[in-house]
Parts: C-alpha cells; sequence; structure tokens
C-alpha cells in the first residue's frame, strides 16, 4: 500500500492511494466468511456452502466492501495524522477510478482532491477606517414622506365620472354573453388609448371598448369576462361597457383620527405634532437603511482585508455532490458568486468570533427573529405595527424552528461582529443624501 500527495498548491491536495492484493486480501476473505456463515443458499445447509460458491455469488461485494474499508480507514488517518483542515469532504477523482479492473482484481489505484480550509488573519483596531453613513433629509423628501402618508391612509369615494385614479364597476356584453360587476382600475391600465377612452365617463354611459386592452393577460381576461381559458382568444375582442359605480381614492384628510391610526391613541394632537411623529419615523426608517449599508461596507472590507483563497473548481464540485442531483452544474455556476462571497464571509465571522471570544446571546437572536416577523407581517398584512407580546410570542416561535434557526443565529452573529468593528475601529461619519444612499444601496 501507498499513499503520495501527487499536488499540493495550498489550496488544496490530490491523494494517490495504491492497495494490492496483500492489502484487501484478508479483509475481502473476512467478509465472504461472514456471508458463508449468514447466507441462506439453496441446496445447503446456513453455513455450509463452499467458499468456493459464495465466492462465485459475492465475492464482488466482498471486494468492493474491503476496498471501501481501506480507502475510508487510509484517508482518516492521513487527514488526522498530517493535521488537515478541510473543506467539505474528499472527493474522488472519476477519471483514475476508470482504470481499476474489478473484474480481474489485481492492483488498484485510486485518487482524492481534498480542498484545504483557508489560512488567514483578520484583526480589527484602530488603524482601520471604515465610512458611517448619515443620510439627510431634505424638505422636499420630508413633504412627499407626509403625502405618501396621507394617500396610504386615504379612503375610496363615489365620484361623479372617472379620472386617472378611478376604478370603475362596469357590466360587460356581447351577443348572448353577459358578465356583472367586473373590476376595471384605471391604476392598471398600461394603454394610454382605452385611458382615454373610459375618462370622464359617467354611471349608466355605454362604450364599445376593446377587452384586451383593459386587459392584456388572456387568463386575466377570460376571469374578468367569466369565459373559459379556452375560449376567449377566440372570441371578439369589442365588447359593450355599461358604467356602474365609480371611485377615486382620496388623501386622509389631517384630523384625530388620522393621527390616532398612524400615531397612536391621543399620542398627536396637532398638525405640528404630527409632522415631528412623521420625521422621527422616517428618520428611523432611514436609520435602518443606512445600517444596511454600514453592514455591507463592514463585510466587503473584511473580506478584502481577510484575502481568502479557496479552491473554487474543488468548491462547485463538492456542492455538487453534497447535493446528491438537487442543481445542476449550470445552477451552480449561476449562484456560485453569492455563495462563494457568503461561504467567506461566514468564514472571517467565524474567525473574529472566536478570535474575540465574541458571543450570540438570547436577545441577539430575539431581536433579529423579531425583525423577521416584523417584515413578514408587512409583506402579508401590510403593516409592520404590532403589540410587543404577539411580536415576542413570533419570534420565540422562529428560534425554535430548525428551518429558521440556523439563518437566524447567521443574522445574529453578523450584527455581532459589526457591531464589534463599530466599536473598535476607526470609523469616519459622512453626510450623503437619500438618493444616493438609496443608489450604493441597490
Amino acid at each position: 500500500m501507498t499513499i503520495n500527495e501527487i499536488k499540493n498548491d495550498g489550496l488544496s491536495i490530490r491523494l494517490s492511494m495504491e492497495f494490492g492484493k496483500e492489502d484487501y486480501s484478508e479483509r475481502k476473505k473476512k467478509s465472504l466468511n461472514k456471508v458463508r456463515r449468514d447466507a441462506d443458499i439453496r441446496g445447503f445447509r446456513k453455513g455450509m456452502a463452499p467458499l468456493s460458491l459464495v465466492e462465485k455469488l459475492y465475492g464482488g461485494q466482498a471486494l468492493v466492501e474491503a476496498v471501501n474499508a481501506l480507502i475510508s480507514e487510509n484517508l482518516d488517518k492521513y487527514i488526522k495524522e498530517n493535521k488537515l483542515n478541510l473543506i467539505g469532504e474528499p472527493l474522488p477523482v472519476e477519471d483514475a477510478e476508470k482504470k481499476n479492473d474489478w473484474n480481474n482484481p489485481d492492483t488498484f489505484e485510486f485518487q482524492f482532491d481534498m480542498a484545504l480550509a483557508p489560512v488567514f488573519e483578520v484583526k480589527v483596531g484602530a488603524d482601520d477606517k471604515i465610512v458611517s453613513y448619515k443620510a439627510v433629509l431634505t424638505d422636499e423628501e420630508k413633504k412627499q414622506y407626509k403625502a405618501q402618508m396621507l394617500k396610504s391612509y386615504g379612503q375610496p369615494v363615489e365620484v361623479e365620472s372617472v379620472e386617472d385614479e378611478s376604478y370603475v364597476i362596469a357590466d360587460f356584453e356581447q351577443g348572448e354573453r353577459k358578465a356583472e360587476k367586473v373590476y376595471v382600475n384605471m391604476f392598471g391600465l398600461n394603454d394610454e388609448s382605452v385611458k382615454g377612452l373610459l375618462l370622464g365617463h359617467k354611471k349608466g354611459d355605454v362604450i364599445d371598448v376593446d377587452v384586451t386592452k383593459l386587459y392584456a393577460d388572456e387568463n386575466d381576461r377570460a376571469t374578468a369576462l367569466r369565459v373559459g381559458k379556452d375560449e376567449i382568444a377566440s372570441l371578439d375582442p369589442v365588447w359593450k361597457m355599461t358604467f356602474g359605480e365609480i371611485k377615486s381614492f382620496r388623501d386622509a384628510e389631517l384630523n384625530q383620527d388620522l393621527f390616532d391610526m398612524v400615531c397612536g391613541k391621543d399620542k398627536v394632537k396637532t398638525e405640528e405634532e404630527f409632522d415631528a411623529f412623521l420625521a422621527s419615523k422616517q428618520a428611523d426608517e432611514l436609520q435602518q437603511e443606512t445600517d444596511y449599508r454600514f453592514t455591507q461596507d463592514v463585510k466587503e472590507y473584511l473580506l478584502g482585508k481577510a484575502d481568502i483563497k479557496i479552491d473554487e473548481d474543488f468548491m462547485k464540485r463538492w456542492l455538487f455532490s453534497a447535493n446528491e442531483g438537487k442543481f445542476t452544474m449550470e445552477d451552480i455556476e449561476k449562484e456560485f458568486p453569492m455563495f462563494l462571497k457568503d461561504f467567506k464571509w461566514q468564514t472571517v465571522a467565524g474567525r473574529i468570533m472566536q478570535d474575540c471570544k465574541l458571543t450570540v446571546k438570547k436577545e441577539d437572536l430575539l431581536e433579529k427573529a423579531k425583525l423577521m416577523t416584523r417584515y413578514q407581517f408587512m409583506s402579508y398584512y401590510g403593516s409592520a405595527s404590532i403589540p410587543e407580546e404577539i411580536l415576542a410570542k413570533y419570534a420565540e416561535q422562529l428560534i425554535s424552528d430548525p428551518k429558521q434557526s440556523s439563518r437566524i443565529h447567521e443574522m445574529a452573529e453578523e450584527k455581532v461582529v459589526v457591531d464589534y468593528v463599530r466599536a473598535t475601529a476607526a470609523i469616519e461619519e459622512k453626510e450623503i443624501s437619500v438618493a444616493d444612499l438609496r443608489s450604493k444601496n441597490e
């Protein structure tokens, strides 16, 4: 038996392993004897079949088991003796294995590639300079934010005629076909000609309209007109449209009802207090954006400082092998840059956590879990305003969920590392416009 390194470039090792008959014969024989004792072979009492027959029936299987055991034992031994810190698992070099003749066994040669975990140092101190941005709001941006708030809390009101921001409940008719109370939203119309056709019409008006311009998607058109999807394409696109109820959204009025809905019961009484509340709310939202920018800049800085090198070809092969056919090599190539960046960051963050004796505490996990919960509520219900007791309950459930806990821990670890950098490095604060900040965050 011989084991040799045939390549070691500091990123990965290619190991050659050669086994002769003297290495695997005894193992194979023991395996066959075990099979002979346990196998039920027709015509022979259990354990009494001739070894030659057992060899004929099970010799190939026993040989594979013996050789695989040798490979496993010697790979583990080599890794431990040489104190190798690896990424993933050793991968066989398939071209080398093809040379082995299992039907006429003699000497077997195998080759394995092993990726070495990166060796690097990354320390943070007062010599490290990182920019932290502070977004500066203009009066116009504050005004726009207030206008958006009034619009978001607005209500639909009945209007006399169709406007740019109206929606119409209409009846459609074509011959014997009828579709009543069909929703037509002026916001959703991309065809300017049909918009112009609808504008100004009043309840009870009747026009001919090309429904393909109202509903460009065939499936949407079929659903709106209550027609089968297989039939809609063959119909005349022109239908008679009778205008019914017409409503437009109007901005919320500046009154106590609005103040209570936005700010909480009786917390704000005047428009000046409302403006101050909105300014604080807008500043908090921008703080999240500046925190995100700082986090990304810290990650880029530390990744550049660590300058981690790994065998990328091995990593792609290992990902393909480890995922057992869930992804094609094309899928892996497409997603690899993002995976590689994330892998390097996790490696750097782990080193800083270890070297600086940082820990992720439960309150760190709960903070991130609460943030995830707010995002979920915003996505599903359009609001991130959640009572604290409900928020805490959902957060506890998330950190206990095996499917979520790993991701939450990674997010919490990231924040612990970034907070450490903020407290340790030399931070240069710079003012930035909201537009420039959002451009950087895209």
